[in-house]
């Protein structure tokens, strides 16, 4: 039982973000009915499963709002910012009662009652005119759009294993409007072949209600793959209040296995063309053994744990390695055939490693909820009007790296919220719109992926910084930096501009923190503002963090890996062409390029190799060369940690293992030309 109980935690809160997520769009559009559909089926499924899996104070507290949200829908209570300022708070308390069902402090009791209060007063204030006593009833009032439906129900044989009782199933039918349910005991077996943990009963039920297919279906929402079910509309009034007709239906049932929609049909309208159609289809599902169905929809995804994937992932960077292993094989010993299958494992290794991406990448989509919530509610608290407003989210990430680059891109949007949108006044002061706006925006580049988070705000003041930077002895009063270097100190631990603590920011600790946490993940934070203008932050982080295409090339007796979506050409040169050039510029095809010989960089005794390779690495927005003894060439790298002991080395994303079992380091061709560049080398733009 923990294992489906574990499973609805899971869909649960998918439902609870999908809610959430629903209502920050209705709040824009609060006329939208596809939204206000989309709340209550969430909240409706929330109720259903919550009950059938002993959730029953979530049960209990969603059926509240469920009742709300259905005067929504009836057009008798409006969205209101009140109303989902209530919402909202009940979404969080919700998340707090999936992971606990019981009262565990007065806190969480108190919190509890008071929202249920406020629940109840304002279905009472916005709904005078309706009894509360009767408002469960209140999609009866509308006879005009009464609909019936005639629901198959065959439950499989062994559904109890999974928990699920089908009477509740029953049970819950009966609360969307006025039910008829007729059981089917004929498969029962004889008493020597029953199994008592098998279900052998299934049911036809005639349901009058204003709701519509969806929303029945959405009671058998746990178990729509492990039963047989048939909704199909019968009448577009209730028949079920016509006895009658129920009579007529009773008796087929005593003595058929099952009445059908023909038998129905007929019996409501007499024999028509459309009747007959009806009856030699259920003629043939009859002879072949089948129940007529509505047409179903293929899978088009499956949930799979996290943990799955990893081990997954897992499997394909020892493939991988393996693969390494055998191509290196191969090639010395020289057999053709071994050769070909080894060629061939690695075009299939590739495949699957793509593959294999392709499954733990998840859109960036996944994390804008938080954000928008965050927005919403943190400018609300510092009474400050702008919109969030977000492009490329269905730009795709590895799933460690959305799930390490959450609590940075918060913190950075709470430093834009807090100190970068002006309050109202300001803004009217320096002819700005009122509300402020702040743009997260994803793209790809490259093999990277870029997301740049702008606000429209009062931006940084440089000269600010380097005073401060100068008034906690960070730099001296005499150093030259410019303005990205100054920028930069933003990043340092402990600095802070802000002139007040608050609880939203302003203590020293934060940007530091963001900058950590992204190289953790092989990212980069750069960082540009304009005075009044805005700031912007550009965070560029790798697709994943497991599996890169390298280059593997050869220092004295080493070998290194450089990222290959870091590589524009290669050039062989001679090594007196290096040795000793003026200011590390070379002159290759007509363009000059500045160079860092990476064996001197390395501090390596100087070698004896005639001719060395130069291989151009993309930098910003420039080109720049690294000289290296020789280019093995591509190889798909597997990245492991170097531990602590290598911590502190930011020139060195990891290593990996070759096929001959040698460990290779994985070279950061970014911070090998900052580190390098400092005090040995102006890089210009436009040389």
């Amino acid at each position: 039982m923990d294992k489906f109980r574990n499973k609805f935690i899971e869909e649960a809160t998918d439902n609870i973000n999908d809610l959430e997520d629903a209502l920050l769009l209705i709040e824009q559009d609060t006329e939208n009915k596809e939204l206000v559909e989309r709340i209550f089926r969430s909240m409706h499924s929330l109720k259903g499963g919550g009950s059938m899996f002993g959730f029953n104070l979530l049960s209990e507290f969603t059926h509240h709002l469920e009742t709300l949200y259905d005067l929504v829908r009836e057009g008798i209570i409006k969205i209101t910012k009140e109303l989902l300022d209530i919402t909202l708070a009940s979404v969080d308390h919700m998340k707090l009662l999936l992971g606990n069902d019981e009262f565990d402090s007065p806190a969480f009791k108190t919190k509890h009652l008071e929202l249920s209060v406020q629940i109840k007063k304002f279905i009472e204030n916005d709904n005078k005119a309706v009894e509360i006593s009767n408002i469960e009833s209140i999609d009866n009032k509308d006879n005009s759009k009464i609909k019936t439906y005639y629901i198959y129900f065959e439950p499989e044989s062994d559904i109890f294993k999974d928990g699920t009782n089908p009477l509740f199933l029953l049970d819950e039918l009966h609360t969307l409007g006025n039910c008829k349910v007729f059981a089917h005991l004929n498969k029962i077996p004889e008493i020597e072949k029953l199994d008592i943990t098998n279900c052998y009963t299934y049911w036809e039920i005639l349901l009058a209600t204003t709701e519509d297919v969806i929303s029945i279906t959405d009671v058998f929402i746990f178990i729509e793959d492990q039963c047989k079910l048939e909704i199909e509309e019968v009448a577009n009034h209730d028949i079920t209040i016509n006895s009658e007709i129920i009579d007529q239906i009773s008796k087929l049932s005593d003595e058929r296995d099952d009445v059908g929609v023909s038998e129905i049909l007929k019996i409501i309208k007499g024999k028509k063309e459309k009747e007959i159609a009806l009856d030699v289809k259920a003629k043939i599902a009859k002879k072949t053994g089948t129940i007529p169905k509505l047409k179903e929809n293929a899978i088009s995804s499956i949930r799979v744990a996290s943990n799955k994937l990893d081990h997954l992932m897992n499997l394909v960077s020892e493939m991988v390695t393996t693969q390494a292993r055998l191509s290196l094989f191969a090639e010395e010993s020289g057999d053709s055939e071994l050769m070909i299958i080894a060629e061939n494992v690695q075009k299939l290794s590739r495949q699957l490693r793509d593959n294999a991406f392709d499954i733990v990448l998840v859109p960036i989509e996944t994390m804008l909820t938080r954000f928008q919530r965050l927005v919403r509610d943190l400018s609300k608290e510092l009474n400050k009007n702008l919109v969030f407003v977000a492009e490329g989210a269905d730009t795709e990430l590895d799933k460690k790296i959305i799930e390490s680059l959450t609590d940075p891109l918060l913190h950075i949007l709470r430093n834009c919220i807090d100190h970068g949108i002006e309050s109202a006044d300001i803004r009217n002061k320096l002819n700005k719109p009122e509300q402020g706006k702040i743009l997260l925006k994803a793209f790809y580049s490259g093999a990277s992926v870029h997301i740049q988070i702008h606000d429209d705000g009062a931006g940084i003041d440089p000269e600010k910084i380097r005073a401060k930077a100068i008034e906690k002895g960070i730099i001296k009063k005499d150093n030259i930096l410019n303005k990205k270097e100054i920028l930069d100190l933003v990043f340092l631990p402990g600095f802070s501009t802000a002139e007040n603590i608050t609880g939203v920011s302003g203590r020293g600790v934060g940007m530091d923190v963001v900058k950590r946490k992204l190289v953790e993940i092989r990212g980069e934070v750069e960082l540009d503002s304009e005075i009044d203008l805005g700031t912007t932050l550009t965070i560029k982080l790798p697709l994943t963090l497991s599996i890169i295409d390298g280059l593997l090339v050869k220092i004295a007796h080493s070998h290194y890996i450089l990222p290959l979506s870091a590589v524009n050409k290669i050039y062989a040169i001679e090594h007196e062409n290096v040795i000793n050039k003026y200011n590390n510029l070379i002159v290759l095809d007509g363009e000059q390029f500045p160079f860092y010989y990476l064996r001197e960089e390395f501090d390596l005794q100087e070698g004896e190799q005639e001719i060395e390779q130069i291989i151009i690495v993309s930098y910003e927005e420039q080109r720049i060369g690294l000289v290296v003894d020789e280019v093995v060439g591509e190889y798909q790298a597997v990245l492991k940690s170097l531990g602590k002991m290598y911590k502190k080395q930011e020139i060195i994303s990891g290593a990996t293992i070759l096929g001959d079992g040698t460990v290779a380091l994985v070279l950061d061709t970014n911070k090998i030309i900052n580190q390098f560049s400092q005090g040995k080398l102006i890089i210009e733009k436009e040389i």
